[in-house]
């Protein structure tokens, strides 16, 4: 019987935060570079990602290390502009699971604590998840086994008991590798056919 439900977010409920895709919308905006971007961006990033570091340490690095024309507030607000809802159906999934009253609904996801915390307040997370497992929290990063085994320990899951969907087979293969049950995630007919096979009902207790 499934007890606890772990939703990664971007790739799943929302676009990603900030990758590839979102720094090719944002840098020519700004004027800046992005093969230079980038090469800063892979020395800087993880540490960020892994909350080692914060945003201001993070673009001092890979942008004000010599001085713009634009402030960091002005390339912040495009940056948090780039999180937009992916898939609404999944949204409904997690609402409807949420309203059952049956499932401990969780996040587990690769993100700064900044983006994390910004996209928990704009898409109103609250709402649907009571807990909230991202690597800028917990100083690891899928799909490393640590971040996973915080993730259990912090919710007392049994991983038995446990399902991760995520939109990246490596980062569902290290969850089974916990014992936890794993879906890929490629659209939301997929994924509730997936947790029916599971025993994942919506009904209310």
């Amino acid at each position: 019987m499934i007890k606890t439900i772990f939703f990664d977010l971007g790739g799943v409920l929302l676009t990603n935060g900030w990758d590839p895709l979102q720094r090719a919308d944002v840098l020519p905006r700004f004027g800046l570079d992005a093969t230079e971007y980038n090469a800063r961006h892979y020395e800087a990033n993880e540490s960020w990602e892994r909350g080692l570091s914060t945003v201001h340490d993070y673009f001092n690095k890979t942008v004000f290390y010599e001085p713009r024309k634009f402030t960091f507030d002005e390339l912040w607000l495009k940056v948090k502009a780039e999180s937009r809802v992916l898939h609404p159906e999944c949204f409904e999934i997690a609402a409807e699971l949420a309203a059952t009253g049956r499932y401990q609904l969780c996040t587990l996801n690769n993100e700064s604590r900044e983006l994390n915390d910004y996209r928990i307040q704009a898409f109103e997370l609250k709402k649907y998840f009571t807990v909230f497992i991202s690597s800028g929290y917990v100083n690891e990063m899928k799909p490393h086994a640590k971040i996973y085994r915080s993730a259990l320990e912090i919710t007392q899951a049994v991983p038995a008991e446990s399902v991760f969907i995520d939109d990246r087979e490596a980062n569902v293969q290290a969850a089974r590798e916990m014992g936890m049950h794993g879906i890929v995630f490629s659209d939301p007919k997929q994924l509730r056919a997936e947790l029916a096979k599971l025993g994942v009902t919506t009904e209310r207790i």
